[in-house]
C-alpha cells in the first residue's frame, strides 16, 4: 500500500496553475523536522489538485503548518541542457488539514477542511 503522511511547514507559497480542462494543481515543498534534534529538515515537493488546490492556495502561506496524506511517485524526466535522465519523488497529497496555533492562523479563522481532512485545528494536537 502506497501511503504517506507529513506534518511540517510550507517552505514556499503554493504555486497554482490552472488547465484548460478546468483541473488545477498547487505545487509547494514541505519541510519535516528530522528525528535527530539538530540535523536537517526533510525536504518533500507536494501536488494537490482540484479543489483542494484552491483550499492550498487560499490559506496555506510560507511557515504555516500543515498534515498531508497522499501517494509517493517519482517523477522522470530528461534534462534538457545537460541530456541526463533525473527524477525525484513527489507526494500527491489527497488529504490536506491545516495545523498550527491560533495565532499562526489568526487571518484566517475558520479555514476549510479539505476531502473531509480535520481541517484547523486551534487548540488541539494532530490526531496521529
Amino acid at each position: 500500500m502506497n501511503v504517506i503522511t507529513l506534518v511540517g511547514r510550507a517552505g514556499r507559497d503554493p504555486e497554482l496553475k490552472y488547465f484548460e480542462s478546468g483541473s488545477m494543481v498547487a505545487n509547494l515543498s514541505l519541510a519535516v523536522n528530522a528525528a535527530k534534534k539538530g540535523d536537517e529538515p526533510d525536504w518533500f515537493e507536494l501536488k494537490i489538485w482540484g479543489k483542494t488546490a484552491q483550499i492550498a492556495a487560499d490559506y496555506v502561506k510560507k511557515g504555516s503548518q500543515i498534515a498531508v496524506t497522499g501517494r509517493l511517485s517519482t517523477e522522470r524526466w530528461v534534462d534538457k541542457t545537460t541530456g541526463e535522465k533525473r527524477q525525484k519523488f513527489v507526494v500527491n497529497v489527497e488529504r490536506l488539514s491545516l495545523l498550527g496555533s491560533k495565532g499562526d492562523n489568526e487571518s484566517h479563522p475558520a479555514a476549510p477542511a479539505s476531502n473531509g481532512g480535520g481541517g484547523y485545528v486551534p487548540d488541539e494536537d494532530p490526531p496521529f
